[in-house]
């Protein structure tokens, strides 16, 4: 579960933060009352990397990376005003 941190108290208790973070998940810091910054577990963050692709390979791997697309050449719109 996350925990909301004040940015002071991160600081002041940073061994804990970091504690928490690995043994209870994503940490929340707020400066002003304001989300800034999130403290997560080195673990964590390299599952979310990895999970990570290129878009370059989203496409080529996607179902329709075979499909021809083709653009409709029907007559212009003539009520549309620009």
């Amino acid at each position: 579960m996350d925990r909301v941190w004040q940015l002071q108290e991160a600081k002041n208790r940073l061994s804990e933060l970091i504690d928490a973070a690995l043994h209870r998940g994503p940490q929340v810091i707020t400066r002003r009352g304001t989300e800034v910054a999130i403290v997560i577990s080195y673990a964590e963050y390299r599952k979310l990397k990895q999970a990570q692709k290129k878009l370059t390979d989203f496409f080529r791997e996607s179902p329709l990376a075979g499909v021809s697309f083709e653009r409709d050449r029907g007559a212009a719109r003539e009520d549309l005003e620009l």
